[in-house]
């Protein structure tokens, strides 16, 4: 009898052990450890939400009450600028209205507004101070516009350059009947350099001068104005019509 020839392997013997399952593999491994990062971090994020939550019922309401406070802070200054831009607006309205009474003659008018302006402060307040000073003058009453202006020269609540105005045209309207000495040593200040009145200054100071007899010296101020290109043009013409007429 011949032999039966050994069937041909096509695959693993039906009892081999098979193929690994995958269970030990690198993919199953990185699987895994993405599991455990995950519940790790999951753990952390409780942990975190925890100390949180601790945290806001200790702190919580004064967050809440700093919050609170800052929207009230930024509230009220928002409504202090618009409070504040409706009163410029409403000043200002009032002013030109003021202007427009002078314009039209009724100074008296014109100066009950004005004096309601200037108990009221602020720029057009300072404004209406000037205006009614000067309207006091142009009534004649010379003497209640000199209190005015004197009154703004010592003002500390100004800027220093509208003191010096001041102090300029209190001098101004007294000069016709003060002492010229009195009116130069007030100007003195006001005729240095870098002061923005100093030209105005130096002319009243040439009055002044002429004014006590000091023809020279008037005539060396006149002079000074003409040639200064720093002056205003019809004070330069002025200063230097006033030098002509002293040296003839």
């Amino acid at each position: 009898m011949r032999p039966v020839a050994a069937a041909p392997r096509h695959g693993p013997p039906r009892f081999a052990s098979p193929r690994p399952s995958g269970y030990g593999s690198r993919p199953s491994i990185r699987a895994a450890g993405a599991f455990v990062s995950d519940i790790f971090r999951e753990i952390d994020e409780e942990l975190r939400r925890e100390n949180l939550l601790k945290l806001w019922s200790r702190y919580g309401k004064y967050v809440i009450l700093a919050v609170a406070l800052i929207v009230v802070i930024v509230g009220a200054i928002v409504a202090w600028r618009e409070h504040q831009a409706s009163e410029r607006r409403a000043q200002s309205g009032r002013y030109s209205a003021a202007l427009a009474l002078v314009r039209e003659g009724k100074n008296t008018d014109a100066a009950k507004l004005f004096a309601s302006l200037a108990q009221e402060g602020g720029g057009y307040g300072l404004l209406a101070s000037f205006e009614e000073a000067e309207l006091l003058a142009k009534s004649g009453d010379r003497k209640a516009a000199i209190a005015a202006y004197d009154n703004l020269s010592s003002s500390s609540g100004i800027d220093r350059e509208f003191r010096d105005l001041a102090v300029l045209l209190s001098v101004m309207h007294g000069l016709a009947d003060g002492d010229p000495k009195i009116a130069i040593e007030r100007l003195q200040r006001l005729t240095e350099a870098g002061n923005p009145w100093r030209a105005s200054a130096l002319e009243l100071t040439a009055a002044a001068k002429l004014k006590g007899g000091d023809r020279n010296g008037a005539l060396e101020i006149y002079k000074t104005l003409a040639d200064d290109l720093t002056a205003p043009q019809r004070l330069r013409a002025r200063a230097a019509e006033m030098a002509a007429a002293l040296a003839s």
